[in-house]
C-alpha cells in the first residue's frame, strides 16, 4: 500500500503529529506486533500532545513573559518571607480560573518579577491565555492608544486576557488620564479575568500614587478585596548573587 497519498492527507488535516509518530511504526520492527487499536492509540496520543505543545508555544509567545521562570524553580532558601505553602496554592491556577487577583509587592531584588513570570508561565501551561506588561510600557501604550485612536481596540484585547501581570506598579507617575484608562481596564476584568500586579509600595501607598481619590479608591476596590497577597521582605537577591554571597 502506498502511503504518501495518506500522509499528504493526513497533512493536510494538520494531523501532523500523527504523521510524525507513523513514520516512527513504519521504521520500528516492534511496531509490527502491535495490534491496530495499541497502534492507533499512540498516533492519537502523539497528535493530542502536538496539539498541545503548540498551543502552550503560542500562549507563551503571547504572554511576552519578562524573564524564563518556572515554579518549579523557585528559591525558597533566600529568607524574604515566602511560604510554599502559598505558592503552591497559586501554582494550581484556580485563582485564575476563578478570576481572582493576586499583589506580590516587596522591596526591589527580592524576586517579585521572578515570582509573577512564574506563575504567568504556570498559567499558560494549564491553558490560559496570559499578558505579562511592565507598567510604564502599558501606561505608555494606553496614552498612545488614546492618541491614535486605537484604545477600543487595545482595552478589548485586555479585557479577553485571563491573566494580566502588571509589573513594578507604581514604579512612575502616571497622568490623571492614564489612571482613568487603568480603571476602565480593571473595570472590564472585575469578576471575569484575573490580574496580577506587582510592586515596590505597599498598597496602603497606592492612594498617594493615584492622587485623585476617587480614581484610587475605584483601582484598590477592584484590586485589593479578596485578592491574594504575598508581601516580600529582606535583602535583594541580586546584590547577594552579586557579592557572591550564599542565598541560605
Amino acid at each position: 500500500m502506498l502511503m504518501e497519498p495518506t500522509i499528504n492527507k493526513m497533512l493536510t488535516l494538520k494531523l501532523t503529529g500523527m504523521v510524525e509518530a507513523l513514520e516512527e511504526q513504519r521504521k520500528s520492527a516492534d511496531a509490527a506486533a502491535w495490534n491496530f487499536e495499541d497502534r492507533l492509540a499512540l498516533l492519537v496520543d502523539r497528535q493530542w500532545l502536538w496539539k498541545e505543545n503548540r498551543a502552550l508555544t503560542t500562549r507563551l509567545k503571547f504572554a511576552k513573559l519578562r524573564q524564563p521562570a518556572c515554579v518549579e524553580d523557585i528559591d525558597y532558601r533566600h529568607p524574604r518571607g515566602l511560604q510554599r505553602s502559598v505558592m503552591n496554592q497559586l501554582a494550581a491556577s484556580d485563582w485564575v480560573r476563578q478570576a481572582q487577583n493576586c499583589i506580590i509587592t516587596g522591596p526591589t531584588g527580592v524576586g517579585k518579577s521572578y515570582l509573577a513570570c512564574a506563575l504567568a508561565q504556570k498559567a499558560c501551561r494549564d491553558g490560559y491565555r496570559t499578558r505579562y506588561f511592565y507598567a510604564p510600557k502599558l501606561f505608555r501604550e494606553l496614552l498612545a492608544g488614546q492618541a491614535d485612536g486605537s484604545l477600543p481596540s487595545l482595552l478589548t484585547k485586555l479585557a479577553k486576557t485571563q491573566l494580566l501581570v502588571i509589573d513594578d506598579w507604581g514604579l512612575e507617575k502616571a497622568t490623571a488620564a492614564q489612571y482613568r484608562d487603568f480603571l476602565e481596564v480593571l473595570d472590564d476584568r472585575h469578576g471575569n479575568a484575573a490580574t496580577l500586579i506587582t510592586s515596590q509600595f505597599q498598597t496602603d501607598r497606592w492612594h498617594e500614587l493615584v492622587g485623585d481619590a476617587t480614581v484610587a479608591d475605584a483601582i484598590l476596590d477592584r484590586l485589593i478585596h479578596g485578592a491574594h497577597r504575598i508581601d516580600l521582605k529582606g535583602e535583594s537577591i541580586r546584590k547577594l548573587k552579586a557579592k557572591g554571597a550564599s542565598p541560605d
